[in-house]
């Protein structure tokens, strides 16, 4: 099986201890842990900074992937970062996702764990639309019947930002990541 990872810097695996985009280590990022759980190809499409995509530019790109078999998405963090709102956000989504569902079999939306009060997120808002967040991605993917997965209850362990996974988030989202996609 072929999974395409497509997300930010929580997919990439962006260290947030260092300057110029380092990233953790294969033993420490989320998709090097699900390929190396699962036996499984999951190819690494994370970008640091990215938004959800609004032009066809992301469509070219992700179809050097092909063929997957699940097209899986994680962004809006980046958006809430610069501005929008969890409406804005999850409209954004619908658009992108639009985009991609005549070209994957089968796409998995996933919600961006909650953000926290740190250096990257200064206001309790961030954190209130971060959660907020779930509940439209919810609605979403029921109207693109799509599956859907909420990673608001699964604790992951942020660092001092307040957006970025600690190498300990990695390993708790790539195993309940394996047990939601049951692989």
């Amino acid at each position: 099986m072929r999974i395409l990872c497509f997300g930010d810097s929580n997919t990439y695996g962006y260290d947030p201890r260092g300057f110029f985009g380092d990233r953790y280590g294969a033993e420490d990022r989320w998709v090097d842990l699900l390929a190396k759980q699962t036996g499984h190809e999951i190819i690494n499409a994370g970008a640091n900074g990215r938004e959800i995509p609004r032009n066809p530019y992301a469509l070219r790109l992700l179809t050097e992937h092909a063929p997957v078999d699940i097209f899986l998405v994680m962004l809006g963090t980046n958006d809430l970062l610069q501005g929008a709102s969890a409406k804005e956000t999850a409209a954004k989504m619908e658009a992108f996702l639009n985009q991609m569902l005549p070209h994957y079999k089968q796409i998995l939306l996933i919600c961006p764990p909650p953000m926290k009060r740190g250096a990257w997120v200064p206001t309790d808002a961030l954190v209130t639309d971060s959660i907020y967040l779930a509940e439209e991605y919810r609605l979403l993917a029921e109207k693109l019947n799509i599956p859907f997965v909420d990673t608001r209850h699964w604790n992951i362990e942020l660092t001092f930002d307040g957006v970025h996974f600690a190498e300990e988030g990695h390993h708790t989202f790539a195993e309940n990541l394996r047990k939601e996609l049951r692989l």
